[in-house]
């Protein structure tokens, strides 16, 4: 006898092979435009044009404002991420809805709002101005856009894995005389760090890719973002192969990174 299956597995079975037609044909919408960027011009043309001084330039401007925008994010995230993981006040669910406004906000919006906070026309952009700082058409201007758009994803990702660390744990090295600083950096801290570096890494790749943000802030020096805009506007859509192909291997490499730490916070 050979086994038979139920109505219901044969229904089961069958919206299973819709669902999957349906989602590949987004898988493809995701995948052909890649591909057809990695083929659309030859690899001798695009090696010969990531040796451009502009292309060069804006990849290190990219490079430089982006490891700083994270390690700010880092630096000022992990405390935030870590009270809103250990506290009980009314005011916890406040506070992320305010960490994760900047997702929601499109970055054109992101911009304007930071210059109407440190323009030049500011009190605090004026300041900074007179004292050797411009908050616009500066690196430093960039930092602060990529740091308000990127940080979120190092509150929010290392929240999660702060509050996957068992609180039972930090009780018993307060037992035995840790202070709450030391607790954090020898046990909280490693047991969450493939979350933490998760976030860190979502943090360094938004931030690489941000566009809308430093354009309304600062424009120069120019990322790589800012730098395809120009090319694509200038000299059209073969000038802005090279760096768009950059900006896909530094998202690629995002990826890997997230699945060698076996924490992808949207799994």
């Amino acid at each position: 006898m050979f086994p038979t299956r139920s109505r219901s597995e044969v229904r089961s079975t069958g919206w299973l092979t819709v669902a999957l037609l349906l989602g590949g044909l987004l898988l493809c919408y995701y995948l052909l435009p890649l591909a057809a960027l990695v083929v659309a011009r030859p690899p001798g043309d695009v090696a010969a044009r990531l040796g451009d001084p502009s292309v060069i330039g804006a990849v290190t401007n990219s490079l430089v404002s982006a490891t700083a925008s994270t390690v700010v994010a880092t630096a000022l995230g992990l405390p935030l991420a870590y009270w809103l993981a250990r506290t009980e006040t009314r005011w916890r669910s406040l506070v992320v809805a305010v960490v994760v406004l900047p997702l929601v906000l499109p970055p054109i919006v992101s911009g304007l709002v930071l210059l109407t906070l440190v323009g030049p026309n500011s009190a605090v952009g004026t300041a900074a101005a007179a004292a050797g700082v411009p908050l616009t058409r500066s690196l430093a201007g960039v930092v602060l856009a990529q740091t308000f758009v990127a940080s979120p994803f190092v509150v929010v990702t290392a929240k999660a894995a702060f509050e996957g660390v068992d609180d039972r744990l930090e009780e018993a090295a307060f037992t035995l005389g840790e202070s709450r600083a030391a607790t954090f950096r020898r046990v909280t801290l490693p047991l969450a760090w493939p979350g933490v570096l998760a976030g860190v890494t979502l943090a360094f790749a938004r931030s690489m890719g941000e566009f809308g943000a430093t354009m309304m802030l600062a424009y120069y020096p120019r990322t790589m973002p800012v730098q395809i805009w120009v090319s694509f506007t200038t000299t059209g859509l073969s000038e802005a192969f090279p760096v768009a192909l950059v900006l896909v291997g530094v998202s690629i490499a995002a990826l890997v990174v997230l699945n060698l730490v076996g924490t992808n916070p949207w799994d």
